[in-house]
């Protein structure tokens, strides 16, 4: 196992530890190290192929490994952030887009164990990795709202107080910023999955669908 695919790897228990940081909030400013830690892990998502050219290390498992966990750890972000909603206001306009997000990102990975299983590595495209950026976005977007909201007091005791409106304000525009970009990274998917499986889509069905 070399370096470039244990950091393609570290993604998902960096996932799982920016979520158990939401969930139980073990130390007051929880909320802002998941964001740190997050922003550290989407990072790794340039850093591991990055590193594989650099060093001459990139491989047939290390493509399908980097666009496998980058689906686990978005989609697990965004389950964890649904399920996380106190007040439900985020399940009520996020849950549809999430789920085509999630529909499509489970059909193109069936799609390339098919393709695996035919000795073929479908690496991600251009469309695909412009779509993850969005979705990374997004979900910076909503834990910078939350940390925001959980936080900010116990960093900055006297911020709140003497800044409220224009804080309020922020946190709107933050929350308008990661509608947008939910909307967008949602278009990008559902859009790129259907070109990927007109291009691809005789791996799936055993036919030349173009």
């Amino acid at each position: 196992m070399n370096l470039p695919n244990l950091i393609t790897l570290s993604r998902i228990p960096l996932m799982l530890l920016v979520v158990a940081l939401m969930a139980f909030a073990p130390f007051s400013g929880a909320h802002t190290v998941a964001l740190f830690l997050f922003l550290f892990a989407a990072l790794t998502d340039w850093l591991d192929g990055w590193l594989a050219r650099r060093l001459g290390q990139t491989s047939d498992f290390g493509k399908f490994m980097d666009a496998l966990s980058d689906k686990i750890f978005v989609l697990g972000m965004f389950v964890s952030l649904l399920a996380l909603d106190e007040g439900k206001e985020l399940v009520e306009w996020a849950l549809f887009p999430v789920l085509l997000i999630l529909s499509r990102e489970f059909l193109i990975t069936g799609l390339r164990l098919a393709a695996a299983a035919q000795g073929v590595i479908l690496a991600a495209e251009r469309a695909g990795k412009i779509k993850t950026v969005l979705q990374l976005l997004c979900l910076f977007l909503f834990l910078s709202e939350q940390a925001l909201d959980h936080d900010l007091n116990f960093f900055f005791p006297n911020v709140l107080t003497q800044y409220q409106p224009q804080i309020t304000y922020l946190m709107e525009w933050i929350s308008i910023g990661a509608a947008f970009s939910l909307v967008a990274a949602t278009i990008l998917t559902v859009t790129s999955g259907i070109g990927y499986l007109w291009r691809h889509g005789n791996l799936f069905f055993g036919e030349d669908v173009k």
